[in-house]
């Protein structure tokens, strides 16, 4: 009987990342910011490899067979398993820089509202919250961070090449698609979710400022 040949990652580690993005992930889902089996997110593994949710599963009840493992051009290994049609987004990422670690992807309800309400300016502008100091590299209140929105798109090279560019001009750590979500990194799970949640109070503040001023 011929052996099984070796798995070309550290199985042990998947299962380890399996557990904190199935953990992370229903807390995420009990917010209510991945509706309806949306959003993906992932764990790199390795320099070759990233663990990355199954695509069209309920994010609130993840199980570890919901965690596939994808090469760094976002091809399924060892697996039948289809991943996310976005894993392009998320491997673009760990390709590009080395100390990134974890790509999380959500579609809550203020998200996708500012998504469309900015999509024209193609950006958010956040100036002087002091939760600015949320982001990696920044110590002060006293600057301005745009996020930008890029359209909806079922051309994921096309997207990656958008999300290249704009990580060309300088420091990023999220950006949204219209009518879509937000995508935010961090050099680990901890990370990563820091950013996801500073973007997702500040990005409630410009609703709310808009609406206020609106009255």
């Amino acid at each position: 009987m011929t052996a099984a040949p070796p798995l070309p990652y550290d199985h042990h580690r998947l299962c380890e990342l399996a557990g904190e993005i199935i953990v992370n992930v229903r807390e995420l889902s009990a917010l209510g910011w991945t509706p309806a089996t949306s959003s993906n997110f992932s764990r790199r593994l390795d320099e070759q490899h990233a663990a990355i949710t199954v695509s069209g599963r309920d994010k609130g009840k993840l199980r570890e067979a919901d965690i596939m493992v994808v090469d760094m051009d976002g091809k399924a290994v060892g697996s039948d398993h289809r991943p996310s049609a976005e894993t392009l987004l998320h491997t673009q990422l760990y390709r590009r820089f080395a100390d990134v670690g974890c790509v999380l992807h959500t579609h809550s309800r203020v998200q996708t509202v500012a998504s469309r309400l900015f999509a024209g300016a193609c950006h958010v502008r956040l100036e002087g919250y002091e939760l600015l100091k949320a982001f990696r590299g920044n110590d002060t209140h006293e600057t301005a961070l745009d996020v930008p929105v890029l359209p909806n798109s079922q051309d994921m090279p096309s997207l990656a090449a958008q999300v290249d560019a704009l990580l060309d001009d300088g420091p990023m750590w999220g950006y949204l698609i219209d009518g879509h979500g937000l995508y935010a990194w961090g050099r680990d799970m901890a990370e990563a979710r820091r950013h996801l949640e500073a973007f997702e109070f500040l990005l409630g503040c410009e609703l709310d400022l808009r609406r206020l001023r609106a009255v």
